[in-house]
């Protein structure tokens, strides 16, 4: 069996199935991902897997150079209240670290998830990575590395927009890194 069929039956396995897979060499890396997290983002400088808790953006730029193959998973959820996103992102980056776990268990020990929001696991964060209250399982989010999911995730065929209200449906996106 090939290594994404084994790769892609673990992922089905935890119940996901829009995923599709990407070279990590078209991960688009940018500075102005960055300077959008530092002036206008609220959790900048409060949430320990955000900037300025994180690598620079050329760090970050190599840390995709030490990949051979990505899976980016798309999650589309329409929320009645705002405030109802963060107990799902919560839910779903819980699943993903558990098929993190079991892609890591199965031989691929460089495997490292991007959540697809904000790190929601701790009601308060510490905001710092040394202080982190989860050490273990906090992940940052792409933006946070400085990913442009825009631009890389339409490369693979996948929506997003730029949403103007709540009424309309999100369409996040994790990033699984591998080998």
């Amino acid at each position: 069996m090939s290594e994404r069929k084994e790769l892609e039956k673990i992922f089905q396995k935890h119940s996901f199935t829009d995923f599709k897979w990407i070279h990590p060499e078209k991960i688009a890396v940018s500075q102005w991902v960055r300077m959008k997290c530092m002036f206008g983002c609220r959790e900048y400088g409060v949430k320990a897997c955000c900037p300025p808790n994180v690598p620079s953006v050329s760090e970050c730029e190599r840390f995709f150079l030490d990949y051979t193959k990505a899976a980016v998973f798309r999650f589309e959820k329409k929320v009645d209240n705002p405030e109802d996103r963060y107990e799902w992102t919560k839910r779903v980056n819980s699943k993903l670290l558990n098929l993190e776990r079991d892609v890591f268990l199965a031989g691929y020990p460089k495997a490292f998830l991007l959540f697809m929001d904000t790190c929601y696991l701790c009601k308060d964060c510490s905001g710092t990575r040394t202080q982190c209250f989860n050490k273990k399982s906090a992940r940052p989010a792409p933006e946070a590395l400085a990913v442009d999911v825009f631009s890389t995730v339409r490369q693979v065929g996948y929506p997003i927009e730029v949403l103007w209200d709540y009424s309309q449906k999100m369409n996040r996106y994790a990033f699984l890194m591998i080998k």
